[in-house]
């Protein structure tokens, strides 16, 4: 059964490279914690090998890992993403990615030959890739008087709560995430300080 409180992720990118017949498959792993983030990174490696045949992918974000794709990018079905996206899943981890780059060395190498190459590519790639496990995090708002701010603080290094936007005026805005292990202790502590208000936020984009 998942961790309700922790998942499992890579600390850092990493490569790694499979040959088969000529054709070089370069498997590419790294951290990404959205669709857009992601993007980026594909453009990146496009950018980056303009003149590969193929820029297959698989990834699975979030901490409950229910965001996932896949893409054979012009591969036969089924022989490119889901081999990929097979080695994450083996690995256990989510808010990843992982692209492998072919350079077509002429000679067919079949369906069974491609599955074992993108599977071997990403395989090799995560096992460089050092895993991390974190906090499931709950997102919420803090608003609060500035003359309060180092009350926030206290409690936010107390219960490791990681700020991911704020907005510091005379009147302040924090968006945090709060270790779901220690979510009602944490925000019980907030509603407490007198002069802030806290709201849960269910946008994942927000």
């Amino acid at each position: 059964m998942a961790d309700p409180f922790y998942y499992q992720t890579i600390e850092k990118s990493a490569v790694a490279e499979f040959t088969d017949r000529g054709s070089k498959f370069i498997a590419y792993t790294f951290p990404v914690y959205s669709i857009d983030a992601f993007k980026e990174v594909l453009q990146q490696m496009k950018k980056e090998h303009p003149k590969a045949s193929h820029y297959c992918f698989a990834y699975r974000i979030g901490a409950d890992g229910m965001t996932f794709r896949v893409s054979d990018a012009g591969e036969p079905s089924g022989t490119a993403g889901r081999p990929i996206l097979g080695q994450i899943d083996s690995k256990g981890v989510t808010n990843v990615c992982v692209i492998v780059v072919r350079y077509f060395g002429g000679t067919l190498l079949g369906v069974p030959g491609l599955i074992n190459a993108y599977k071997t590519a990403a395989s090799f790639a995560l096992q460089l890739s050092p895993i991390q496990r974190l906090p499931i995090e709950v997102k919420y708002e803090i608003q609060f008087d500035y003359t309060i701010t180092n009350d926030v603080l206290k409690n936010i290094k107390k219960f490791n709560c990681h700020i991911m936007k704020q907005d510091m005026q005379l009147f302040c805005m924090y968006v945090i995430g709060i270790p779901k292990i220690s979510e009602m202790e944490a925000v019980h502590a907030f509603e407490s300080i007198r002069g802030a208000s806290i709201k849960k936020i269910s946008d994942p984009d927000s």
